[in-house]
């Protein structure tokens, strides 16, 4: 084996890259049919004769993983990859070498080690590098898609339909589901999921397993990042250097302004989306009352499952009646937990790292006039006219949507409800229909008023560059304040000492029109293939469709198979936006080097 790792460090340089390309290769498909055979293992039951075989195979599997991870380590150029990958490969040889010894040595060893037992008897490790090569591998080849010239926009709509094609098939798994499920109720469960909407056709509760629940939110995390993202950030970052295509194609996918930034940006989201799901499910998980729910275990995955889909704005949850369970519609610091959650999500992480700069520099300002009396220095600028106006309406929202709620159901569902708890319901009445999809109230019994104020807050939804959907916050603000800088007869629109650009306001009136167009039409076809339901109803689900909501008045279990379908489609269009469709669907035009006389036409 030594002679052999010599005779590979002494090759040529070309010949090294092409060893190591078959490697990396090699690899990738170990990975893809050892994800195979895992997932068919969890997925199905099998008899003890077929579990011992499985076991023979992730042995034979991880002792394939531990030579051909050596030999690559011996080929890769050090200088290629971070040190901190390389030295996680070897850190993962060596709890295969131990993992291995343990498989081998288990029935000569101590009775007080029958937890390592366990954990190596279970396979546990092996599934680990099966999980990590596979991501890794995939992550790498992401970065092959850039220099491919793909268009980003049609590239980022294939990897949701993509993971939503994937979800479907796990969901159908047999031990994802306590009695078998349909393809279409597999599909739109998987789409929910993944575009982060909520709305269900099968109880989450009583119809999937452990293993189906945990698809699940693995689907609305990865939906929620953007699993383009994700692995492209993790291929990024095995890099020491990324191409100029890398980064183009990246800072065009996150939206980021600065192509030097796009890596750092890419970093922060996920790194806020861990520290914020993390700490909700920390309180989540302490304002939980053991009468509640007794099991540590169910306690700790239920609020791990609620903070991630709470601050996904996905909506799930895995109570029956959602957060109006009768053991939580009165938990008034849980849902306040999951309020901020939400709004944290809806916000956008451009706000969020603009905050955070913005939280940083006036304490370092401060701790050095406290500290050292230094005169306090002002920033100016530092929060951009995005961040003031994504936190200017969203506030707006939120007060005026309380209010309302607060007057339209005092009488009604609010009535079980008493002194502050009306409030904090209403406040919850207020956040929860902009992308949330949680209710704290009976659905079914909302006032008409109520119903509309909805229907408004649902086509609004989010802010840019978050979790939610719909038409965004920005989009909706700056087309008020360009109507009302018309009306007084202004010919630029104006906002914080800055003026707003041109293609800023008509790119907002055209994702409100196309909007209204795809609601307008999903409402049209489930009437035509469901005459019997009633029009409101239809209305209020396409609409929580689009915007990515998730709330229902309990129309969506009665839906035909193809008002499922086209249901399907108006989240997959409202998670990905329909202009972003467009705008990688149709040819960008080329300059145009003349320019017409200008002439008015009459509108009124």
């Amino acid at each position: 084996m030594n002679k052999f790792l010599k005779k590979v460090q002494e090759l040529t340089t070309e010949n090294r890259a092409k060893l190591l390309g078959l490697i990396n290769n090699l690899l990738f498909l170990l990975s893809i049919v050892g994800l195979a055979v895992f997932i068919y293992d969890l997925g199905f039951i099998h008899n003890a004769r077929v579990k011992a075989e499985y076991s023979i195979f992730y042995n034979m599997y991880a002792l394939a993983i531990f030579i051909i991870l050596t030999l690559r380590l011996q080929l890769i150029n050090k200088v290629s990859i971070r040190k901190g990958w390389f030295w996680l490969e070897y850190l993962l040889i060596l709890l295969l070498v131990i993992g291995l010894l343990w498989q081998l040595f288990s029935d000569h060893l101590p009775a007080g080690s029958n937890l390592m037992t366990r954990y190596f008897k279970n396979n546990f490790l092996t599934l680990v590098v099966i999980g990590y090569v596979f991501l890794i591998e995939l992550s790498r080849r992401t970065l092959n898609f850039y220099h491919a010239r793909f268009n980003p926009a049609l590239l980022f709509i294939a990897s949701f339909i993509l993971l939503i094609f994937i979800g479907t098939g796990l969901l159908m798994l047999p031990r994802a589901t306590v009695g078998g499920i349909t393809l279409i109720d597999a599909l739109f469960t998987s789409a929910s999921a993944v575009c982060v909407t909520g709305l269900i056709v099968v109880d989450t509760a009583t119809y999937f397993t452990l293993f189906g629940k945990v698809i699940i939110l693995l689907l609305i995390q990865l939906g929620g990042l953007g699993i383009m993202t994700f692995t492209s950030f993790l291929g990024l970052l095995l890099q020491r250097r990324s191409s100029f295509q890398n980064q183009l194609f990246m800072q065009n996918l996150v939206n980021e302004e600065s192509m030097g930034q796009t890596m750092h940006t890419i970093a922060n989201i996920i790194k806020i989306t861990l520290i914020i799901e993390l700490t909700g499910a920390l309180l989540i998980y302490f304002f939980i009352s053991s009468q509640a729910i007794p099991s540590l275990g169910d306690r700790i995955g239920f609020a791990l499952f609620h903070s991630v889909s709470a601050f996904c704005n996905a909506g799930f949850s895995t109570l029956t009646d959602g957060l109006y369970d009768v053991r939580f519609r009165i938990a008034y610091w849980l849902q306040l937990v999951i309020m901020a959650l939400i709004v944290l999500g809806g916000i956008g992480f451009p706000v969020i790292m603009n905050l955070y700069r913005y939280g940083k520099q006036s304490f370092i300002s401060w701790r050095r006039k406290l500290m050292y009396r230094e005169p306090y220095k002002h920033s100016s600028h530092l929060l951009t006219v995005h961040t003031k106006l994504v936190l200017v309406t969203t506030g707006w929202l939120i007060l005026g949507g309380t209010i309302l709620f607060f007057i339209t159901e005092y009488n009604n569902t609010l009535g079980e409800h008493t002194g502050g708890g009306k409030l904090i319901a209403s406040l919850f009445g207020s956040i929860t229909p902009r992308t949330a999809g949680f209710n704290t109230v009976d659905m079914t019994r909302l006032t008409v008023p109520t119903i509309m104020i909805y229907l408004l807050f649902m086509w609004i939804g989010a802010s840019p560059a978050s979790t939610g959907g719909g038409i965004k916050t920005t989009t909706f603000a700056v087309a008020i304040r360009n109507s009302i800088s018309i009306a007084k007869g202004n010919v630029r629109l104006e906002m914080y000492s800055r003026e707003i650009k041109s293609k800023s306001v008509r790119q907002a009136f055209a994702v409100m029109l196309l909007s209204l167009l795809v609601i307008g039409l999903a409402t049209f076809l489930i009437l035509l293939f469901d005459p019997q339901q009633v029009p409101i109803q239809v209305a209020f689900e396409a609409f929580s469709a689009y915007s990515t909501v998730g709330l229902s008045l309990g129309l969506t279990a009665k839906l035909s198979a193809v008002s499922k379908g086209i249901i399907v489609v108006t989240m997959l269009l409202g998670r990905v936006g329909t202009f972003t469709l467009i705008a990688g669907i149709i040819t960008p035009s080329k300059s145009l080097n003349y320019q017409y006389p200008t002439e008015s036409i009459i509108i009124t």
